[in-house]
Formats: structure tokens, C-alpha cells, sequence
């Protein structure tokens, strides 16, 4: 764990940061089905649609973000204005040391503030260091979609995830 790391609300100076740590999940195959490497019009779009209730949080190490985590909306119905998603992503050289479980513990503060009462995730199956953290954070297992994206060509199965706040 680290002493001198700083969890905080993001800004807009914040995003190219951000956007090189979610291409290095891109990139990895680790994270999402996204395979497409996000420029700065992708990233300044996105970060406009994380204001109010949808917030960014950053992970900071001596002035070098080292990880990020976001509310995101699920679904735009008002039936799930309680549900929002999560996506965390840590910068290669600083995963599995516990950055993500610290930007988890503070995002979901934000999401009680924020009036959710769940948070779902989408991992992949084999994720094994995302899946462990989830879970030792109170998420539980939903349910896996078979096939439900392609990666290098190949089919891959979506884990489900859920934490009631």
C-alpha cells in the first residue's frame, strides 16, 4: 500500500492521464471489449458526461496519477437512477498493489453521497486480480454472458457483478 498516495475527485487537466491509463487496458485485453485506442475528442467527451451524480476519481502518487475509477450512468431509464457502473483502471506498473482497492473504498462513499443504492461491474472471467478485489469488497457474482464479445478474434465470456450499498 502506499503512504503517499492521494484519492481524489478528478479535473480536466486530469484527462489525458486518464485516457493513457484506460489505452493501457485497451491495449492489455484485461478490462474491457473497447479495441479501439481513445483519442483526446473520445476523452474530453467522456469526461463531460462525469459531472454531477457520475464522478471520476483519480489515484495520485507524487504528482503522477497511477490509477482512475468512474460512477457511469447504466442505463438511462429512470427505473435504474439508483444503479450507477464501475470502471476502475490502474497504470500497468502500479497494479496489484492495492490502488484499486483504495479507489474502490472511495468511490463508493461518493455513491451513497450520490443517492445509488448498487453498483454493478462487467469483468471478464478471467480476470482473476480484478474479480479477487471485487469480491473482497462485498461484490457478488451475478451471473456470466457466454460469448458476449470478441477479442482477437476470438468469443468472450462477460462476468456480472454487484454491490448493494
Amino acid at each position: 500500500m502506499f503512504l503517499d498516495l492521494v484519492i481524489r475527485e478528478s479535473n480536466e487537466s486530469d484527462i489525458y492521464c486518464i485516457k493513457e491509463i484506460y489505452n493501457q487496458g485497451i491495449e492489455d485485453h484485461i478490462a474491457t471489449l473497447e479495441t479501439e485506442i481513445k483519442d483526446d475528442s473520445y476523452i474530453k467527451e467522456w469526461y463531460e458526461k462525469h459531472k454531477g451524480r457520475f464522478k471520476v476519481i483519480v489515484a495520485e502518487q507524487e504528482g503522477k496519477i497511477v490509477g482512475w475509477a468512474s460512477l457511469n450512468q447504466y442505463n438511462n431509464r429512470c427505473a435504474y437512477d439508483g444503479v450507477a457502473d464501475l470502471s476502475v483502471y490502474i497504470s500497468r506498473e502500479f497494479r496489484g498493489k492495492g490502488i484499486g482497492k483504495q479507489l474502490l473504498v472511495a468511490l463508493e462513499s461518493i455513491a451513497r453521497e450520490n443517492r445509488f443504492h448498487k453498483i454493478v461491474l462487467f469483468t471478464f472471467p478471467f480476470n482473476q486480480l480484478g474479480q479477487g478485489l471485487y469480491k473482497k469488497m462485498g461484490f457478488r457474482e451475478v451471473g456470466v454472458f457466454k460469448n458476449q464479445g470478441i477479442l482477437d478474434g476470438e468469443f468472450v465470456d462477460v462476468m456480472a457483478m454487484e454491490k448493494l450499498l
